[in-house]
């Protein structure tokens, strides 16, 4: 018995307050997590965020769909300059090949009448 009240008298009164405390606490707080009301509120609580999910991945969508319709845009946009690009190159070498043509047949003629006087 002796050993017993030595053992009473370690306990720290303060402690064993505040662990009964936390256990008291914790018991109705898992009645009142469990209770009906408290449901009530999780569901209600779920389907609001369920709500913003949908508005969210709606706004998602039409943003990729923004972002993919611009890019198709763009490339079209490349696309028409890279083969605008071609047919000025392609004019700008005709003109150059037909300059040196009309040259040649200009030094062609001067040739022709070099020979002719002499």
């Amino acid at each position: 018995m002796s050993n017993y009240l030595k053992c009473l008298k370690k306990v720290n009164g303060k402690s064993t307050g505040i662990f009964a405390a936390g256990v008291l606490f914790g018991t109705a707080g898992i009645k009142v997590l469990a209770s009906k009301d408290a449901k009530k509120l999780y569901t209600n609580c779920t389907a609001a965020i369920l709500r913003a999910k949908s508005c969210v991945m709606k706004t998602a969508t039409t943003i990729q769909e923004n972002a993919e319709d611009i890019y198709a845009e763009a490339q079209q946009i490349n696309e028409e300059r890279a083969a605008a690009e071609e047919v000025v190159t392609d004019v700008e070498e005709t003109d150059v090949e037909e300059a040196d043509a009309k040259e040649t047949d200009v030094e062609e003629s001067f040739k022709e009448t070099e020979t002719e006087e002499a």
